[in-house]
């Protein structure tokens, strides 16, 4: 699977100026430490409002883009979330899951407060693919990169997250401190271990005949130490129950499939050891595996897929 540029293909230049931006509008709003961060403080500090009626329909969207001529960034699919520069508005899809909503409140946010991106359009408009890591443009990225620091405190989750034993249950936990969404916790707990990590989010399997099922390959989220030792590995784009990995898809009302053996071979053929574990909220599937070096003897048994 041939990666992409996503929020973590920021410079380390463009990185480093969107965590200082964001640790500013925590420091502002007087929201570091305070978990989970609080919203409201963050638009005040923006100099934004939040627009509460469900107004993002075609008539206001056409009045919108006709008051802002030819200054608009245009989404690409239905929109779920709007910022009007000049008013210092937003505007959201009041039907997005709360914890969705959240991410999307900073994502419009961050348009306003970094100062480099609220003078280049009059009008923005977000939708799905804006806040895909992997489809969104170098101006949207930066968005989603202060959504993202702004919801996980820059690194108090990853040190809160380091004091924890590595498991998949270490994110799902830590999601309701921060209240933000599995995927998003998951994402920011692999994504900034050092450890030798990957996770595989999975659509939800797909029943066939018999007893059988598939799964569809959605996205692939590494650490760095990963992608250092193994590269772009080429992961199936589908799973059953014969593959190695489509053993530990949980199924028959299963949550998880517990941790497993499992074995991977990086980029100089070399074969590594390590242990999957997978947990599904019925919305996708997510499978955790690590090397085990990098952890050292696992204090629990293990059993083979």
């Amino acid at each position: 699977m041939t990666r992409r540029p996503d929020d973590c293909s920021l410079t380390p230049v463009q990185l480093a100026k969107i965590r200082k931006e964001a640790e500013r509008a925590l420091r502002e709003a007087g929201a570091l430490g305070v978990l989970p961060t609080p919203i409201h403080d963050i638009l005040a500090v923006a100099k934004v409002e939040e627009v509460k009626e469900d107004v993002l329909n075609e008539g206001f969207l056409a009045k919108m883009r006709h008051n802002a001529g030819d200054a608009i960034k245009r989404a690409l699919s239905k929109v779920i979330g709007l910022f009007d520069a000049a008013a210092g508005l937003i505007f959201l899809d009041q039907l997005l899951m709360p914890v969705k909503k959240r991410f999307v409140t900073l994502h419009e946010a961050g348009h306003g407060f970094l100062p480099w991106q609220r003078a280049m359009y009059k009008l923005v408009e977000d939708c799905d693919q804006a806040l895909d890591p992997q489809s969104a443009d170098l101006f949207d990225r930066e968005a989603n990169v202060f959504a993202s620091e702004v919801l996980f405190q820059n690194d108090a989750f990853h040190h809160m997250a380091a004091d924890e034993k590595f498991s998949i249950w270490t994110p799902i936990k830590l999601a309701k401190k921060f209240d933000a969404s599995l995927y998003s916790s998951i994402r920011q707990y692999v994504s900034k271990h050092d450890k030798c990590c990957v996770v595989l989010v999975l659509n939800p399997p797909e029943l066939i005949e018999g007893d059988g099922f598939r799964c569809t390959l959605r996205r692939v989220i590494a650490s760095n130490s990963f992608l250092a030792a193994f590269g772009e590995h080429p992961w199936s784009a589908v799973y059953t129950p014969d593959d190695e990995l489509g053993r530990f898809i949980p199924v028959a009302g299963r949550k998880s499939s517990g941790k497993r053996q499992t074995a991977l071979v990086d980029r100089n053929g070399d074969r590594h050891d390590c242990v999957a574990e997978s947990f599904t909220q019925t919305h996708q599937v997510f499978i955790l595996i690590h090397a085990v070096k990098t952890l050292g003897p696992p204090p629990f048994l293990l059993r083979t897929a």
